[in-house]
């Protein structure tokens, strides 16, 4: 299963994890983790290098984390629609993802 983890405080997502493998196909034919692979990088691509805000990732095999040092509302769009996203996914894969809001 995917974790999809997002950090919150207050009103503001400071970043998330994700880990895990769908298990929904081999590897380089699940195309669930395709789904969430390619939304997660383009957010984290998108804040750390079109925006251009600090941030730490890091990335491994099945994990992807992304803690950001500043909140402006630009980042704030993007992990909120990184969120919506992830959301609807794991209301059609309920067995394959999960996603939590967590409370920093």
């Amino acid at each position: 299963m995917i974790n999809a983890k997002f950090f919150k405080s207050g009103d503001l997502y400071t970043g998330f994890c994700v880990e895990g493998h769908s298990g929904s196909a081999e590897s380089g034919q699940d195309i669930i983790c395709a789904f969430v692979s390619s939304a997660c990088y383009m957010a984290a691509n998108t804040i750390t290098e079109v925006i251009k805000l600090s941030a730490t990732a890091e990335q491994s095999d099945g994990y992807l984390s992304l803690s950001i040092k500043e909140s402006p509302i630009s980042a704030q769009d993007i992990l909120c629609g990184l969120v919506l996203h992830l959301t609807e996914l794991q209301k059609d894969y309920p067995k394959n993802i999960k996603v939590i809001i967590s409370e920093v």
